[in-house]
């Protein structure tokens, strides 16, 4: 619980129309997207500005109060549940694009903007910002970075780390620090840049970020390759890839989840295959145009039925918005649908696709996969209901044998989704004891009190389950 010391403190320092702590606010932010976790916070509170962030943290660090920085909570590790209390802290007030530098390729801006405005006002400039979430449309540039967020552009482009060079930190202690900056090269001292992206929010909070940008690429072309064998898909992945052609996109939709998508986006998708590969390249006309038909061919000599171009830009975004609705599609079917992510070599596709299908026999329970294949992270989805402890059980089973599966081909247990509380009894598969150790010197060093979203990363061995208190 908050002192009325420390309420009125913190009060004193944003104002009560930012200080929440009614039973109702309360409850809003005591859980996210993630199924099965919830805890309530004690309160919620909405910093105006950097300073608003370092006074919090000193009073909170003194008194040993915990501190969830939270996005706009579609994180799917139960990364912003406030499982220790404490108080949530938004961004509401911080949702400013600062600065697009066309000079020198970048846009500094702070944590509460949303993705998808910040990429569009780049784009309105001819420049790109290549990391694309299924969540850009309310996700903020903030929780992109604790989560080290990926999207469907990952194959070519990378992940959200590989596009912020610089950062404005609050460490747990009130200090503000700043890391890298505009610079093409910069070896000055450990890369503190790198360290804070993915953490989710455990070692300090993120309050200024900036962003390199890229040219908006000439020209891109979609295409839908349909198969009747899913393995055969799965080794068209790998086979494109040793062929040393990088898409842009290369997706993967099995059949239970193509007729659940088609359901829901109706825009013609085939639902009488048994897999389908979304892929698209961008870049200069020529090449793209060399891409696209050397990949057709490659698909088709590994047995694709049907390779499809998408005859209009309409077309392709149509396919990409179906792609990206596979969650929203797939939650109608259930109450509850878990979405996990596990992520192999491209070589080994095939394996862990087949593998998925058939620890899903196992169990008895329906999974169905979707994901990047083309960097190896899949999303076995599981529509389930929280009330039949049953079956929630048997889907537990199943995902964790499916992670074990994941680390046996060399993959890791999240490609793109973090750790948080969720899948924090399966980290040690991935690192070891020893990395587990390494990670909680760095955390010590940082947050000794652990005020800094206590529960995360490091949390108990078993899996918690919906606990509310009031």
């Amino acid at each position: 619980m908050i002192s009325e010391h420390v309420r009125a403190t913190l009060i004193n320092i944003v104002g009560l129309e930012n200080y929440e702590d009614s039973p109702a606010e309360r409850l809003v932010y005591s859980y996210d997207a993630t199924p099965q976790f919830q805890s309530m916070p004690d309160a919620v509170i909405s910093p105006r500005h950097t300073k608003d962030v370092s006074d919090i943290l000193k009073i909170c660090s003194e008194h040993r109060v915990p501190i969830v920085p939270r996005g706009s909570g579609t994180n799917l590790c139960a990364g912003t549940c406030p499982t220790q209390g404490g108080i949530v802290m938004l961004f509401k007030h911080m949702q400013q694009i600062l600065e697009i530098d066309e000079e020198n390729l970048t846009v500094t801006l702070q944590p509460g903007v949303i993705t998808l405005e910040m990429i569009e006002a780049v784009e309105a400039k001819g420049l790109f910002y290549p990391p694309d979430p299924s969540s850009m449309k309310i996700s903020t540039i903030g929780g992109n970075i604790n989560e080290n967020s990926g999207g469907l552009r990952g194959l070519k482009y990378g992940v959200t780390r590989d596009y912020v060079i610089g950062l404005e930190i609050v460490l747990p202690n009130g200090d503000i620090i700043r890391t890298g900056g505009k610079l093409a090269k910069d070896v000055a001292g450990y890369d503190l840049t790198r360290l804070f992206i993915g953490s989710e929010g455990t070692l300090g909070v993120i309050t200024e970020a900036t962003l390199k940008l890229i040219p908006m690429p000439e020209t891109k072309k979609t295409i839908l390759a349909l198969y009747q064998d899913i393995e055969a898909a799965a080794k068209s992945v790998s086979t494109i890839i040793a062929n040393k052609i990088i898409p842009t996109t290369l997706e993967f939709l099995d059949q239970p989840t193509l007729v659940v998508v088609e359901d829901f986006a109706r825009i013609g998708l085939p639902t009488n295959v048994k897999a389908v590969l979304l892929i698209e390249q961008d870049g200069p006309l020529q090449v793209v145009e060399r891409d696209i038909q050397k990949i057709a061919e490659l698909c088709k000599s590994e047995h694709a039925v049907s390779v499809e171009v998408a005859q209009s830009d309409e077309h392709a975004e149509a396919l990409r918005t179906a792609r990206r609705s596979a969650l929203s599609a797939l939650a109608r079917l259930k109450p509850t649908t878990i979405l996990e992510d596990a992520t192999v070599p491209r070589s080994e596709i095939a394996k862990m696709v087949q593998a998925i299908s058939d620890i899903a026999e196992k169990y008895d329970v329906k999974i169905c996969t979707f994901g990047h294949a083309g960097d190896g992270n899949l999303h076995p989805t599981c529509p389930t209901d929280v009330r039949d402890q049953e079956e929630i059980h048997r889907v537990e089973q199943a995902f964790a044998e499916i992670f074990e599966k994941s680390i046996e081909l060399g993959g890791t247990i999240t490609g793109e989704h973090g750790v948080g509380e969720m899948k924090a009894p399966y980290l040690e598969l991935k690192l070891g004891k020893e990395g587990i150790a390494a990670m909680q010197a760095i955390k010590q060093s940082f947050d000794p009190y652990n005020i800094m979203n206590p529960g995360k990363i490091f949390a108990k061995n078993e899996r918690k389950r919906v606990v509310v208190t009031s």
